[in-house]
């Protein structure tokens, strides 16, 4: 079977999960094609990325004179394709309150992915995220008569599920996968009720094959790790203020920021501001191997985030056997039991937040390695990518029956 995967921007630094996901379909089988709406070539670090980056299409770096050919024989193709297809463009316009000629770039979009699946002989597409991916997916499913299905994350589909029709692209696809059951719940409020057999649950996955052997928890200080993108949602703020709170009575703790992003002045402000600068260092993003190693360096994973889907990071840091500090929203209860393999506080809460920091400071060194043990035995237990694979494989294969 044949799948073309559908996605904004591929590969980037925060989506390792998406390249796992493909490559454990392709050792079940499956033939996979890439094809994203554009790249970030300079932002790849990890070889990982770069060799994807290599095996992927990139619809936009076409010339936007042959974009418009391509968009024109495939609409003319077969005209009632064309017409129920621009008719989903306009819904996809009036559900989003305007942005006509953005959705007339998807749908430009859409006819390059079908000429290339046509090409390749794909029968199936599937969209990362159910924003502008899943929307090129839908018309080019209408255009050439692939079926679709795609995945949603979070948190941007729960903020706008009207403004991105996501009950007409749940309805149209074949079926939709949720990374959560908290993430499937908020999925199930857009559909009525027969129709939710058709929304499964898929996690993303590690690869345990790739896991090394368990590192010793460091031997001094307080070594703390938060990863992730410098954006609002991720909390960083919050982090360094509730850093600024226990600083003076553990003098030793120390904070790695792996990652970037338009937040970073901020951040960096911050840090000034509460007199921190000895105590965080900002390492900008890192392959696989230096969050590996950074994770390692640390006692435990912090995140403070304010909205989240279920992130990767989190599956890493359990699978490194380090107690995860996060905040109680999404899917991340589902994988992080409080008490048990790390400790959960409200979200924007910074008191809460220094206090969890300061409970984790006091926490004998034994205490953290068994909770690092029981993370480890959960995320292998629940997050084999192999095994996630074969669930998505199995809704792939049920397509032909």
């Amino acid at each position: 079977m044949k799948i073309a995967y559908v996605v904004n921007t591929y590969p980037r630094p925060s989506h390792s999960f998406i390249r796992r996901e493909i490559r454990a379909l392709e050792r079940r089988g499956l033939e996979v094609r890439r094809i994203a709406m554009r790249g970030v070539q300079d932002e790849l670090v990890d070889p990982g990325d770069i060799e994807e980056h290599a095996r992927t299409e990139h619809v936009l770096a076409q010339p936007r004179a042959r974009l418009l050919a391509t968009a024109l024989r495939e609409l003319l193709r077969a005209p009632r394709r064309a017409l129920d297809a621009l008719a989903l463009t306009r819904a996809l316009v009036r559900a989003a309150g305007g942005g006509r000629l953005r959705h007339i770039a998807y749908l430009v979009e859409a006819c390059h992915v079908v000429a290339r699946c046509r090409a390749g002989e794909v029968s199936h597409l599937h969209a990362h995220f159910g924003t502008n991916s899943a929307a090129v997916a839908m018309l080019a499913g209408a255009l050439g008569g692939q079926s679709y299905s795609f995945t949603v994350h979070g948190p941007e589909e729960f903020d706008s599920p009207r403004a991105l029709a996501l009950d007409l692209k749940m309805r149209r696809a074949a079926f939709t996968v949720a990374i959560s059951a908290y993430g499937r719940s908020q999925l199930l409020r857009w559909l009525p009720a027969q129709n939710w057999p058709r929304v499964a649950v898929v996690h993303c996955g590690i690869e345990p094959q790739t896991i090394g052997a368990v590192q010793p928890l460091p031997d001094s200080g307080l070594r703390l790790v938060a990863v992730g993108r410098f954006s609002e949602q991720k909390g960083h703020l919050i982090l360094i203020e509730a850093l600024g709170r226990i600083a003076a009575a553990h003098a030793g703790v120390h904070l790695t920021l792996v990652g970037d992003g338009p937040m970073r002045p901020q951040i960096e402000a911050a840090i000034a501001a509460h007199g921190l600068e000895r105590n965080v260092t900002l390492t900008g993003w890192l392959d696989e191997p230096g969050v590996r190693s950074a994770l390692d360096d640390s006692h435990a994973l912090v995140l403070p985030s304010f909205a989240e889907g279920l992130p990767m990071v989190v599956m890493e840091a359990m699978a490194a056997a380090r107690p995860v500090l996060a905040t109680w929203v999404a899917g991340i209860p589902e994988l992080v039991r409080d008490g048990e393999t790390g400790w959960l506080v409200p979200p924007g809460d910074a008191e809460s937040l220094a206090e969890a920091i300061g409970a984790l400071a006091q926490t004998p060194p034994e205490r953290l390695a068994a909770m690092g043990r029981a993370g480890r035995e959960r995320v292998l237990a629940r997050h084999d990518i192999d095994a996630e694979a074969a669930r998505l494989a199995a809704l792939f294969e049920g397509l032909r029956d």
